[in-house]
């Protein structure tokens, strides 16, 4: 069953994911707290042969998050490949970052995966399964005024380290996407301060082609990780 769970599916890297998956013919749960943007898509894929099922859940919200799952696997089934690609990013010093902004950004990018992981792996032992995380280059270099960010991100990549080793006997496969810099509506964030070339970045739609790449190796083997940067560098 070629059944995939995308998170953060309405904007950037996850609407490109979703597009590019859907156009290979796999059958999508897509998550996202906005429910209008996931009709809007589920409109724009109503031309290709995929069925598309919708999740409404904010992942800034533990409580809300093993509901919204439990209730989508009874649905819709388990996953075949998990795309955890929901995150968000604040710039500030760190020390003087807002607790509540903190325990935000670690939220989304890192204990929501987590959450996510410790409800769908176990039904997804029954026939394997893949997990894709959405890393980043700032997982392993230091970016002044990005320093929550960075920190999520490196303990997403032990994280992902770590699930691979203790799944690899029940058939789960657990991986990670590392990227720089890409074009999405992140950088239009407010609380994002940047003026960097844009045109530069990775775009959301190259990404989403070397997702679907990933997720459709065979059984018998795995891309541990894959580091996609754009040619000019870091930024």
């Amino acid at each position: 069953m070629k059944l995939a769970f995308i998170t953060g599916a309405t904007k950037g890297i996850g609407k490109s994911t979703a597009k590019a998956f859907a156009s290979a013919g796999w059958d999508l749960i897509l998550l996202s707290r906005d429910l209008d943007l996931m009709e809007k898509l589920k409109l724009e894929l109503s031309n290709t042969q995929s069925k598309i099922n919708l999740v409404k859940c904010d992942l800034s919200n533990t409580k809300e998050i093993e509901q919204c799952v439990r209730e989508s696997i009874t649905k819709y089934g388990c996953p075949s490949v998990l795309v955890n690609n929901a995150g968000c990013a604040f710039n500030g010093d760190l020390i003087q970052m807002d607790l509540e902004k903190w325990e935000q950004i670690i939220q989304v990018n890192l204990t929501s995966v987590f959450q996510l992981c410790s409800l769908i792996v176990p039904e997804m032992r029954k026939n394997g399964g893949l997990i894709i995380n959405v890393s980043s280059h700032a997982s392993y270099n230091a970016f002044p005024q990005w320093g929550a960010y960075c920190v999520s991100k490196s303990g997403l990549a032990m994280f992902t380290k770590c699930l691979r080793e203790e799944e690899r006997s029940n058939a789960i496969r657990a991986c990670t996407i590392t990227l720089g810099s890409v074009d999405t509506p992140l950088w239009d964030s407010e609380s994002i301060d940047s003026d960097f070339d844009r045109n530069s970045m990775l775009s959301a739609t190259e990404v989403s082609k070397t997702i679907l790449y990933i997720a459709e190796q065979p059984e018998s083997q795995l891309i541990e990780d894959l580091t996609l940067m754009p040619s000019k560098g870091a930024f």
